[in-house]
């Protein structure tokens, strides 16, 4: 396949998904449990760890080889704190609430609750079409087939992952809302930033070729902070502790599978 077509289907994909989960809301009339709620949100969860090692890390690190010698693991240890601080600095200054605690962060504002949860999901979309799209931009300058077949598994584990956030923040949103067609749209809109942020990632990536292995980290780094901050609080796994823990390790096993299978 045409890697143009692939990068194309790549970049669609993970919107796709993210939009699939959002029309969830026209399906149910009432909430999802809490226990079915903590098993997509581990999955995600999942996705996005495995995803940051197999598809971010490993490469970064294997990048680094040839520059760094015994200290090839520096650039990553460096840019996945670097991804954390930034998405730390942005809680601080975009106004947002955490859709499971309902904890406010960021500046005082006017915003409603739903811009606040439209925000916060939004938000934390951004590291994810970054990702996809570093990982497009490092296949493009190695010119492998192999490499853009790589990158499509990456998105595809994203876009799997997309799926269960879709539905996490179009639910929640119509209680908000109080109407269907307003969560689907808060929904859709927040996976938007996915793709363009991809097309940036892919520029920056394919042009900046020598901060690749900075770049691949730093996405990693943005994700698990997002993990860490967001999905598993979310997930509320105390209250639900194999629900979610099993849906954490079947979305890892997942992404572990896409990865060494497209890898």
């Amino acid at each position: 396949m045409n890697n143009t077509i692939l990068i194309i289907i790549g970049f669609s994909i993970i919107f796709i998904m993210t939009t699939l989960g959002s029309s969830l809301v026209f399906l149910f009339r009432k909430e999802i449990s809490q226990g079915i709620n903590s098993f997509l949100l581990g999955i995600a969860g999942g996705i996005m760890v495995a995803a940051s090692i197999w598809s971010l890390i490993m490469p970064s690190i294997e990048m680094s080889e040839e520059s760094f010698g015994d200290f090839a693991w520096f650039p990553a240890a460096v840019s996945i704190i670097l991804g954390g601080i930034v998405l730390a600095l942005l809680d601080k200054i975009v106004p947002h609430m955490h859709n499971g605690t309902h904890q406010e962060e960021g500046p005082k504002s006017h915003f409603s609750k739903s811009m606040k949860l439209f925000f916060a999901v939004t938000l934390h979309n951004i590291p994810e079409g970054l990702a996809v799209g570093f990982a497009f931009g490092a296949a493009a300058v190695a010119g492998d087939n192999a490499a853009f077949i790589s990158a499509l598994g990456l998105a595809i584990g994203i876009g799997i992952q997309n799926f269960p956030e879709g539905a996490a923040i179009s639910l929640p949103m119509r209680q908000v809302t109080g109407s269907s067609v307003k969560a689907f749209l808060f929904g859709m809109g927040s996976g938007i930033v996915e793709p363009l942020s991809a097309i940036v990632g892919f520029f920056l990536a394919s042009h900046l070729i020598v901060l690749q292995p900075w770049l691949l980290a730093f996405s990693a780094g943005a994700m698990l902070f997002v993990v860490a901050e967001d999905l598993i609080p979310d997930a509320n796994i105390s209250e639900n502790p194999h629900t979610g823990t099993w849906g954490f390790m079947i979305g890892f096993i997942i992404m572990m599978i896409l990865d060494v299978a497209l890898g």
